[in-house]
């Protein structure tokens, strides 16, 4: 007989600004940012509760997070610190399971199939619950965690009762779980394929359930088959400890076409601040070899184009972007920005959370 697979999804709440309050008692019950400068073109990387009631939110502009919330509080990352916390928290998970696949710093999914199964614990929903009792009493911060028996169904139960909130999705309950959630919950969807589906009349899972493998390939490609399986509940994917990223990128698909070279050169700052961001929260394994730019045109054709070095400053990516325009001279739909990582040249040293 098949053993059931248990898996927990931890997701610290708000996390830079949850340390900083934790350290600052000042810093509590203020709205709060962390991110880049708001006179730059700084992103907010993060913010706490109290800034999410005025429509702050993660990647938004800090300049645009100051109009929605004049009063707010804004601090630059400090990622060593970050990055401490996240190994104690690290350390907690490893207490419970060593299957652990790191996100980010802080964010995790853990296998526990084999304590369950094997008898260590009840169940998944009380390994869940003792570590998050450990970070509250230990680091001083929340984590919320989703219980289920796949990867897709854990991930988003731990975001259905933030923060400090925990949620179990049984076998049995998963069908009616899935169905009730809106496309835009599924791995993968972003705007410009949830607008797709929205005006199929696609608006939540149920309705995907209702169209067969066929349809979705024709109308989304290769990416019809994750509809098909992840709209019903269906994630295989295991937990992979020893996961380690060859490249990081961030990209943007925009609602109207960027119809020039200079178009495109205005967009290079926002992204790349939010690439910087992203970077720093890796440890210091990570190296990097070359940048890269990705363009998607008009006519829906694409270009790559990389240079070696570890230099990702601004002006390398205008000289990229530049290069890459010039092979086709046509309106652009989607930019991205991302960088690829050398080989570690010895056995590297265990990825920090949210590597």
């Amino acid at each position: 007989m098949k053993q059931q697979r248990h898996i927990i999804h931890c997701d610290a709440d708000c996390f830079y600004a949850s340390v900083e309050m934790r350290d600052d008692p000042d810093l509590r019950g203020r709205p709060l940012a962390i991110g880049g400068e708001a006179k730059g073109r700084g992103v907010v990387a993060t913010c706490n509760y109290e800034a999410r009631r005025f429509g702050v939110r993660s990647a938004m502009p800090m300049a645009y997070a100051r109009r929605l919330c004049p009063g707010i509080l804004t601090m630059r990352p400090n990622m060593e610190k970050y990055r401490d916390v996240s190994r104690q928290m690290q350390d907690i998970f490893y207490r419970y399971t060593d299957i652990i696949e790191p996100l980010s710093l802080d964010e995790a999914f853990l296998d526990v199939s084999r304590e369950v199964n094997e008898g260590r614990f009840d169940d998944a929903k009380s390994i869940a619950e003792a570590i998050r009792q450990d970070v509250s009493s230990e680091l001083q911060i929340s984590v919320s965690a989703g219980v289920a028996s796949n990867k897709f169904i854990a991930k988003v139960a731990s975001d259905w009762q933030k923060p400090d909130g925990l949620t179990v999705v049984s076998e049995a309950q998963q069908a009616e779980f899935v169905a009730a959630l809106a496309v835009n919950k599924i791995y993968g969807v972003g705007k410009v394929t949830e607008q797709k589906l929205l005006s199929m009349g696609i608006t939540h899972c149920h309705q995907l359930q209702t169209m067969d493998l066929e349809l979705l390939q024709s109308k989304f490609g290769s990416f019809g088959k994750r509809l098909y399986d992840l709209s019903r509940g269906r994630d295989h994917r295991p937990v992979e400890r020893s996961r380690r990223r060859k490249s990081l990128s961030v990209e943007h698909t925009f609602a109207s076409d960027l119809p020039d070279l200079d178009a495109c050169l205005e967009q290079i700052p926002e992204l790349l601040n939010s690439l910087q961001t992203r970077v720093s929260a890796l440890d210091d394994s990570y190296r990097i070899a070359k940048p890269f730019v990705k363009l998607k045109f008009h006519d829906f054709s694409s270009t790559t184009v990389e240079k070696q070095g570890a230099d990702y400053s601004l002006k390398a990516y205008q000289d990229l972007v530049a290069e890459a325009f010039e092979r086709a001279f046509q309106p652009v739909r989607l930019l991205g920005l991302g960088v690829r990582f050398k080989e570690p040249e010895s056995e590297p040293p265990q990825s920090d959370l949210f590597a």
